[in-house]
């Protein structure tokens, strides 16, 4: 199936509105916006990260973009809908903390495994550290993140495997009061 000319009707807003946590109106005026940078209604990985990328000129963000695009993607078809964009938009904006984390969680399970390998921290943690750009200060190199990915490790760890449990990781982050005013930082009133 060609994604360029394929259409894609929004479900009923009445159906958005009880999915999401965002008003009739805002999803209309959402939904206004995806049509003009989307008009399929489809957005696939590489419309995402040229999207995205223009958050963070300074930076590279195609890695990152691709982690996100992915836990967007519900259905793991290849792109996202507008109905997937809301509702994980409705997630990170006006969630609970607890959803929130949720898809934190499954942010940094690239494999969906159910846990989250050193591997795939690092390589999102890289990839966070690659939106930056090229000239953070302070300077951050591959040790940096390295050592930052080992820290954390350890501390989420519980059970020493080698792998973070989705309970590890809500755990920790429950119990991390950085962490959680981190994550209220999302927190929007849209209108």
């Amino acid at each position: 199936m060609d994604l360029q000319v394929s259409r894609c009707k929004p479900e009923g807003i009445n159906s958005l509105v009880k999915k999401t946590k965002f008003s009739k109106k805002e999803l209309q005026i959402m939904y206004r916006g995806f049509k003009q940078e989307c008009p399929s209604g489809i957005v696939n990985e590489d419309t995402f990260k040229e999207i995205y990328a223009q958050f963070f000129p300074q930076g590279d963000a195609a890695s990152y973009a691709h982690y996100v695009f992915r836990t967007f993607d519900q259905d793991h078809n290849g792109s996202i809908t507008f109905e997937e964009f809301v509702i994980g938009l409705s997630v990170l904006s006006r969630g609970t903390l607890q959803d929130k984390l949720n898809w934190a969680f499954n942010l940094y399970d690239t494999n969906q495994d159910g846990c989250i390998s050193r591997d795939e921290m690092l390589d999102v943690v890289t990839s966070i550290y690659e939106l930056m750009g090229r000239f953070p200060e302070p300077v951050i190199d591959e040790h940096t993140i390295k050592d930052h990915v080992d820290r954390v490790f350890r501390k989420m760890d519980h059970n020493k495997d080698g792998v973070i449990s989705m309970e590890e990781f809500m755990d920790t982050c429950l119990q991390d009061e950085a962490i959680t005013k981190a994550m209220t930082v999302f927190d929007t009133v849209m209108g």
